[in-house]
C-alpha cells in the first residue's frame, strides 16, 4: 500500500513539474549585407556642408531573438502564463557591451470566458495590424530598424512603428461564438509622481483584426502616448489571398498610417503595398515578395520624405530552415532638417539620403 502510494505521487509530482516546464523558443537570423549610403546636404543654418558616400560589407543579425513560456491551470478555467523574451546581437554585443535587450516579457492570466491579460513589457497593440510587410533582413523594418541607425548622416526612414509599453497591460478578448475577430486593448501607465495639476501621460491602444479563412484579411489599429513619438496613430491594413479566389498564388497587402504627433502641426502619413508569389517549381515551398514604403512628414517634419522598395525571395529548406535574399532602395528628401549624430554630437541637417543594401543568410527558427 505504501509503495503504491509512493508511486501515486512521484506520478503527480511529475505531470505537475511537465505542465510547470516552459517551453524554450527563439530565432536566429544572420544576414551579409553590402550597404552604399549617401548623404548630400547640409546645416540648418547653411554655414556646413555635409557630403558623404560611404559603403561596407556588413555581418547583420536581423530581429534574433531568445525567450521562454508557458502556462499553468490554477483553476479549471485559468491558466497563469508568462513569457520572458530577450533580443540577441549574434553578431556583436553592441556599442554598450550588452548581447540581450528586452522584447515582450509578461505575467498575466488567461481565462476561457474573460480573455488574456497580459501585465509587464508589452508591444503596442498597434503592431498587431502588421499583417501586410513581407521584406526581410536589412529591410524588414516599418519604422526603427537598420536604417535609422544614429551613428551616420546617411540614415534613411520610413512610417513610425508602434514600438514596445513599459508598464503595461493589454487584454486579448476571448472568441465570442465563433467570430473571426480578435480584439486587443492595451493601457500604458505613467508611473511618475506628478502634482495634482499636473497631467499624467498615461496611455491606452486598441486594435481588431477580421480573419475567417478565406483570404481576406483586414485590420484597424489605435493608439495615444503609447510609444517614444508621444502622440496618435492610427492604422489600418488589408490583404487578400489571391489562390483562395483565382489559380494565382498571390497575396497583396496594403497599409495606411497617419501620425499626429503632440510637438508637430503636420502629420506623418505612410503607405505600405506588398505582394508576395510562392512558386512551385522548387522541391521544397519559396517564394518571391515586392515591398514598397512611402512616407510624408517624416516624424511630423513638413516636406521630410521617402520612398522605399525592396525585392526579395526565400526558400525554405525545412520549415524551420529558412534562405533569404534580398535588395533594396530607400531615398529621404530632409527638406525640413532631421536630429542626427555626427561623431560625439547631434546636428540638424536638411539634403538627400540614399540608402542601398543587397544581401542575404539563413533564418533558423526553433
Amino acid at each position: 500500500m505504501k509503495k503504491l502510494l509512493l508511486a501515486t505521487a512521484v506520478a503527480a509530482l511529475s505531470v505537475s513539474a511537465a505542465n510547470a516546464a516552459p517551453t524554450l523558443y527563439g530565432k536566429a537570423f544572420v544576414t551579409a549585407d553590402y550597404v552604399n549610403a549617401e548623404f548630400d546636404g547640409q546645416d540648418m543654418t547653411g554655414t556646413t556642408n555635409y557630403n558623404e558616400d560611404e559603403s561596407s560589407v556588413q555581418i547583420n543579425s536581423n530581429v534574433s531573438r531568445l525567450g521562454f513560456k508557458g502556462s499553468e491551470a490554477i483553476t479549471a478555467n485559468t491558466d497563469v502564463i508568462y513569457q520572458l523574451e530577450y533580443g540577441i546581437n549574434i553578431d556583436d554585443s553592441g556599442d554598450d557591451n550588452i548581447g540581450f535587450k528586452s522584447r515582450d516579457t509578461y505575467l498575466g492570466l488567461d481565462n476561457k470566458n474573460l480573455g488574456q491579460f497580459r501585465f509587464g513589457r508589452n508591444y503596442s497593440v498597434t503592431d498587431y495590424i502588421n499583417n501586410v510587410t513581407v521584406a526581410e533582413g536589412y529591410w524588414d523594418n516599418i519604422g526603427a530598424s537598420s536604417l535609422d541607425d544614429e551613428g551616420t548622416l546617411s540614415s534613411a526612414l520610413t512610417l513610425t512603428d508602434g514600438g514596445r509599453v513599459n508598464n503595461s497591460i493589454v487584454w486579448i478578448a476571448p472568441k465570442y461564438n465563433g467570430l473571426p475577430l480578435e480584439l486587443a486593448l492595451q493601457y500604458g501607465a505613467d508611473e511618475a509622481f506628478v502634482s495634482d495639476d499636473n497631467d499624467r501621460d498615461s496611455g491606452f491602444g486598441a486594435s481588431l483584426m477580421y480573419d475567417q479563412g478565406t483570404g481576406i484579411t483586414a485590420g484597424v489599429a489605435y493608439d495615444k502616448d503609447m510609444t517614444l513619438a508621444a502622440g496618435e496613430i492610427l492604422r489600418g491594413s488589408a490583404t487578400v489571398d489571391l489562390s483562395k479566389f483565382v489559380a494565382v498564388p498571390v497575396t497583396l497587402g496594403a497599409l495606411y498610417q497617419q501620425v499626429d504627433f503632440d510637438d508637430s502641426n503636420d502629420d506623418e502619413k505612410g503607405l505600405v503595398v506588398s505582394a508576395e508569389m510562392g512558386l512551385s517549381n522548387f522541391a521544397r515551398p519559396a517564394a518571391v515578395y515586392a515591398q514598397y514604403n512611402k512616407t510624408d512628414n517624416l516624424g511630423g517634419l513638413k516636406n521630410t520624405d521617402s520612398d522605399q522598395l525592396v525585392l526579395g525571395g526565400k526558400y525554405m529548406f525545412k520549415d524551420n530552415v529558412i534562405a533569404h535574399a534580398y535588395m533594396g532602395y530607400n531615398k529621404a528628401d530632409l527638406d525640413s532638417g532631421l536630429t542626427v549624430k555626427d561623431e560625439a554630437s547631434y546636428v540638424d541637417v536638411r539634403g538627400d539620403a540614399d540608402v542601398f543594401a543587397i544581401g542575404g543568410g539563413l533564418e533558423y527558427l526553433f
